[in-house]
């Protein structure tokens, strides 16, 4: 019979807890093949410490002394603090207006910014300017800062202008101003959300600006059918460049450049995305095996909208038969923008019958899309056209009771369920030579998608 110590029962238990904690399921293998083998261990135990209710205890009384209240109070009325606010300025609000909202009261900086021409031009009923004020707690302002774009048209993607009211330091009572163009930046930024209602009520919910959420559905375009497959519980994670002045997310352009990588899981189903420079100043957007994102036909003719009628035997509207839907009608405001679904070249643009206007584009080997009941058509016949580019607007032209687009998918002359093509149209794969650098790349934006998620409060479904 083999007997351990005391210190070696210590140790042999530290470690087995440490196993426990790390290797649950190996550990109690372990244990149980040691306890099972040939060797018996008899085991006495000890206490490792002594009981605490036998211990000798004591009470000590100690008297604090404290600071009279009074004096502090008087130290905290008597410090000079500066309070800061940042606003958007709104269309049509006056300087006025703007100062009440930003708390400052100051009478004498109202006059001089009314006064001046260069901050009326720069404020005064302008709508998404950044402006900062410090003030004192009384309202006196101390400095305003107004961030707005860039002068120059050339500079107004890559630089900003900074117009700042300060007091005069010659002559306290007045003020003067300071005009300089800075260069913007670019940081990262993680979000995350769940689809209750809807994909813009949730990407508002997690304060993702519209032009990265309308960004986010492009990228997945060719899988996610935006219009008619969202379910409640769908979740996404993203990560997004935002445009920054001075720290601080700017209002114009959205304030948000491109879509790093994104997550999207709908009915159970996770898709993924990374964007990938393939060379310099181009890139696309890859899942993490490193196939294109991008397929040759996108799922939908416009970002937006609701299905009224899909692929499927229907009573016409018009003429009340029932008879089978060739196409699929999206409702949408008059004007809404129509888009190519492929690269093509435009086969007819003009009236069609019950189509009314109406532009039919042809994409090879014997694909055809139309899109009917525009309001006005942006192509002519002949013409290239690429992916996503826009050849009308919704309207309720020829046979329709309301505006919306009839689009139709055709193969040889065979009506399909675009839905279907779309899915089913081949991706590009990434080069073999760049494969390396892309595993990296995707290994780091896997990390940056899990922070985004933890951030949310939900789970990564990123693999």
């Amino acid at each position: 019979m083999a007997w351990l110590d005391s210190s070696s029962l210590i140790a042999w238990g530290l470690k087995l807890r440490t196993l426990r904690q790390r290797h649950a399921r190996a550990t109690a293998w372990s244990v149980a093949a040691l306890l099972g083998g040939g060797t018996a261990l008899s085991l006495a135990v000890a206490p490792l410490a002594p009981d605490a209710a036998l211990l000798p205890q004591r009470v000590i009384t100690e008297t604090v002394q404290t600071e009279p209240i009074e004096p502090q109070l008087e130290a905290l009325a008597a410090l000079d603090l500066s309070l800061s606010r940042t606003e958007v300025s709104r269309a049509g609000e006056n300087l006025a207006a703007l100062f009440k909202r930003l708390g400052v009261t100051d009478a004498n900086a109202l006059r001089f910014v009314q006064s001046d021409p260069t901050m009326r031009r720069t404020l005064d009923g302008r709508a998404g300017r950044l402006v900062t004020v410090r003030a004192t707690q009384s309202g006196q302002l101390e400095e305003l800062v107004v961030r707005l774009p860039a002068d120059k048209p050339e500079l107004s993607h890559t630089h900003f202008q900074r117009v700042s009211v300060l007091p005069s330091a010659s002559a306290p009572a007045r003020f003067e101003v300071r005009s300089q163009t800075e260069v913007l930046a670019s940081e990262s930024r993680f979000a995350g959300g769940t689809i209750r209602t809807s994909l813009f009520a949730a990407t508002d919910e997690a304060r993702i600006p519209d032009a990265v959420a309308a960004q986010m559905a492009e990228i997945f375009s060719g899988d996610i059918d935006f219009h008619r497959e969202l379910r409640k519980g769908d979740s996404f994670n993203l990560v997004y460049e935002a445009v920054t002045a001075d720290g601080m997310a700017v209002p114009w352009n959205q304030g948000s450049g491109r879509v790093l990588a994104a997550e999207f899981v709908s009915g159970g189903r996770t898709h993924q995305a990374i964007w990938f420079e393939t060379a310099p100043g181009k890139g696309n957007y890859f899942d993490p095996t490193g196939k294109s994102r991008k397929r040759v036909f996108l799922a939908s003719p416009m970002e937006f909208s609701r299905v009224t009628s899909g692929f499927a035997m229907r009573m016409h509207p018009i003429h009340q038969v029932w008879r089978r839907h060739l196409g699929v009608d999206y409702a949408a405001p008059t004007g809404t923008p129509v888009r190519s679904v492929g690269d093509g070249t435009v086969e007819f643009a003009g009236w069609q019958g019950g189509f009314g206007n109406v532009v039919h584009l042809s994409h090879g080997n014997g694909r055809v899309t139309v899109y009917g009941h525009l309001s006005r058509i942006d192509v002519r016949k002949g013409q290239r056209v690429q992916q996503g580019q826009r050849v009308g607007a919704v309207g309720a032209t020829g046979w329709a009771t309301g505006p919306h687009l009839h689009f139709e998918f055709r193969i040889n002359g065979a009506h399909q369920d675009p839905l279907k093509v779309a899915r089913a149209s081949e991706t590009i794969t990434l080069d073999a030579t760049a494969r390396p650098r892309f595993a990296d790349m995707a290994q780091i934006a896997q990390g940056k998608l899990e922070v985004a998620n933890s951030l949310a409060g939900g789970r990564s479904n990123f693999e």
